[in-house]
This record gives structure tokens, C-alpha cells and sequence, in this order.
């Protein structure tokens, strides 16, 4: 019976206010809370981890100056020093010119969530802290939605407004069939021309997309972030459950303790085949969950990433 749904069983949800179509206004002022949210956030320091775990294309030349206590012995300017008697020093500065990139999964397996926040609404969150950090170090924002196809391509810009568009479209646009991460990321790949930060945005629900996931290694700066509810991984393990799939809407009736033995098994499979692809190419991995606060996880990501960039 398993085998018949496209990606997931679902445990039927009652209709709550995250299922209904919001309305302009409502979802204009989730927009907002969102936006004021992450920017207070920013402002509490982390843009600076930002800038300092995500360089840009290298160092370019600033200037020369006289040497003093403390600076680094390599970067004595010896030509200079030679000729004028007292060692200078040749400052550099970073040529950041950043793309930022997102990758957002809006099937309609995020639509679902069991706690506060939905899988979607979580990862309009955090696109939008990543996404408006990357404008506070004046780098360019672009995004993708995804499904089985690319809903919406966003080309790179700085612009305050692109983030805001970000953001409402992940909440706000319909689903359309299913997902194939494997399709949609690689037909977002061929029209991003230009080296980027890539941040893939998905709860990878079905077959993880390993050539796509290739090819977004091979030339970008890629980090995988996975969006997990505690339900992907835990249907109730009691009697019948009725379960609807959150794609097709097609709904099934189940022995509820065989069904998550079964499901347990799968998930377990498919979080380790993403780890273990996401490892051989050297990327990172960040693994958000709507029961617990993300800040915390993002906070040690960034602390992971720069101890790797100094060794």
C-alpha cells in the first residue's frame, strides 16, 4: 500500500489556519512579521558570521603601509622595505562580489506541518534571514522555487524588495504536481551562470537528487538544508490511521503500527543516502526542524564553517 504513494503518507491533518488560503492581507502581514523578525536578528550579530564564513572570489590589492607591531611577517612588502630602510606591510582587502542563491522546495509536502510553523513557513523564515544578511554585506540575492519543474526563476540583484518577493511567494504560491528535486534543480543550474553561494532548501521527501547535486558542487559553494517535522519521521505508531499524501491528496486507510515500522525504515534510508552523497562531494548539510528553535542550529553551522575555512 506504501508503495502507491508518490513520496509520503501523511497522518490526515483537521483543517487549521496554516491549510486555508490566506488572505492579501494576511499573508502581507506574515511577510512583515517575518521580515521584522529576521532583521532584529541580523542585527544581534548574524550578519557578521555571515561575512565571515562566506568569502568572496579573493583578496585584491589595497595598499602599502609601514609596518606595525603585530602585523603578519608575510605580508611584508621586502621590494619596499629594502628600499626605503623600514619594512611595509601590503594590505589586501576581500573581494566579496557574492551570489546568493535559494533553492526552495514549495511542493506540497511542505505544506505540512505539526507543530506552530509549517515546513514552508519555515523555510521562508530562513531564506529570508540568509537572504537579507547577504544584502547587508552587499551581495546579490536570487532564488528558485521548485516542485517538478521550476515554478519561478529570480535573478540575482540587490534589491530590499527581492527578499520581500522571496518570501511571499514561498508562502504564498500554490502547489503544482509533485517533486522532482532531480528535474527542477537542474533546469534552475543551467540558467545560474555565474558562481554562487547555493543554499538548497527541501524536507528531500522521494529519491535524493544526486546529479543535480553534482553539478551544483562542481561550481557553486553548495549547503544543503534539510526542513524536517517530527511527523516525517514518527506516524503514530497505533491502529488504523487514515493518511493522505500530501501531493496527489490521495488517502488511505492503514495498520498504523506496520505502516511506521515501514516508514521509519525509509526515512532512515533516505536521510543517509543524502548524507552520505552530501559528504563525498564536500558539502554542507544543516538540518532544521519546525519543534525547536533554528537560530541555535544556524548559529553552529556558521561556528562549523569557519573553524573549516581556517584549517
Amino acid at each position: 500500500m506504501l508503495a502507491r504513494f508518490v513520496d509520503r503518507l501523511r497522518r490526515r491533518p483537521a483543517a487549521s489556519a496554516s491549510s486555508k488560503v490566506a488572505l492579501p492581507a494576511d499573508l502581507m502581514a506574515r511577510v512583515r512579521r517575518i521580515e521584522i523578525a529576521t532583521k532584529r536578528l541580523i542585527d544581534q550579530g548574524v550578519a557578521g558570521s555571515y561575512h565571515s564564513v562566506f568569502r568572496g572570489r579573493g583578496m585584491e590589492f589595497s595598499e602599502v603601509r609601514p609596518y606595525q607591531p603585530g602585523d603578519d611577517v608575510r605580508s611584508i612588502d621586502w621590494k619596499r622595505t629594502a628600499r626605503m630602510g623600514i619594512p611595509f606591510v601590503k594590505q589586501f582587502v576581500e573581494e566579496r562580489d557574492l551570489t546568493v542563491f535559494f533553492a526552495v522546495d514549495v511542493s506540497g509536502s511542505l505544506r505540512f506541518g505539526s507543530r506552530a510553523v509549517t515546513k514552508r513557513e519555515l523555510a521562508a523564515e530562513v531564506s529570508a534571514l540568509l537572504a537579507f544578511a547577504a544584502l547587508r554585506n552587499h551581495d546579490r540575492v536570487g532564488a528558485a522555487l521548485l516542485t517538478d519543474r521550476v515554478e519561478l526563476f529570480l535573478a540575482p540583484v540587490r534589491r530590499r524588495n527581492q527578499v520581500l518577493r522571496l518570501v511571499h511567494e514561498i508562502l504564498a504560491r500554490p502547489a503544482r504536481g509533485g517533486t522532482d528535486l532531480e528535474r527542477a534543480l537542474g533546469a534552475a543550474l543551467s540558467t545560474l551562470r555565474r558562481r554562487a553561494v547555493l543554499f538548497v532548501i527541501s524536507d528531500f521527501v522521494g529519491a535524493v537528487p544526486e546529479r543535480a547535486l553534482q553539478r551544483a558542487a562542481a561550481k557553486h559553494d553548495l549547503i544543503v538544508i534539510e526542513i524536517v517535522d517530527p511527523r516525517d519521521r514518527a506516524i503514530p505508531n497505533v491502529g488504523p490511521v487514515v493518511l493522505e499524501d500530501a501531493e496527489s491528496g490521495r488517502v488511505a486507510t492503514v495498520d498504523g503500527r506496520r505502516a511506521a515500522t515501514l516508514e521509519r525504515e525509509r526515512v532512515r534510508r533516505e536521510h543517509e543516502r543524502l548524507a552520505a552523497v552530501l559528504a563525498g562531494l564536500g558539502a554542507d548539510r544543516l538540518e532544521l526542524r519546525t519543534d525547536r528553535p533554528y537560530l541555535p542550529e544556524l548559529v553552529r553551522f556558521f561556528d562549523r564553517r569557519e573553524r573549516k575555512r581556517r584549517h
